[in-house]
């Protein structure tokens, strides 16, 4: 692959992760999102918004320590990646929550934009031939996923600007 097709999938990364290209970001998502309503649970739906967005928190944090640390250690699935309370518990709150996933995405595009990073090689400590690649495209269509689920939630609650 030639360099600028290296540097152009690269952006392309990033742009993916970041979101907004067919669809409403992370952002858009929590932005303005009372946070007396968080804990709703819309008829129909098994998850609050709280539990949605510490969703994308843990999974996305965890899919970033498993593509840089090779000390990782598994979450159990699936509750090491839901948390059980509709909403925080006191040591937790919205606007930590908004503010970790908006690093680790920040992490993530550093890491894609790393000089040092191949996007192909074999994560050494993987199970499965796992590569950077995957994981980014991995996180990108997890957050993806729930930001879709989300402003669905919001529109149950009557609380999404159309």
């Amino acid at each position: 692959m030639a360099k600028t097709d290296d540097a152009n999938l690269r952006q392309q990364l990033v742009a993916l992760l970041k979101g907004g290209q067919a669809h409403a970001t992370f952002s858009d998502a929590v932005e303005r999102f009372p946070v007396s309503r968080i804990g709703e649970r819309p008829t129909g739906l098994p998850y609050s918004a709280w539990q949605l967005v510490e969703h994308i928190r843990i999974t996305l944090h965890d899919l970033l320590e498993f593509a840089t640390n090779s000390n990782y250690v598994e979450l159990d699935w699936p509750s090491g990646y839901w948390p059980k309370d509709a909403t925080p518990t006191k040591d937790e709150s919205w606007d930590a929550t908004v503010k970790a996933i908006h690093a680790d995405l920040k992490s993530f595009e550093a890491l894609i934009h790393s000089a040092d990073s191949n996007l192909y090689a074999t994560i050494p400590w993987g199970k499965n031939s796992e590569t950077l690649l995957r994981e980014v495209l991995l996180a990108a269509d997890h957050t993806s996923y729930h930001v879709g689920e989300l402003v669905l939630l919001r529109r149950l609650l009557g609380i999404w600007k159309d």
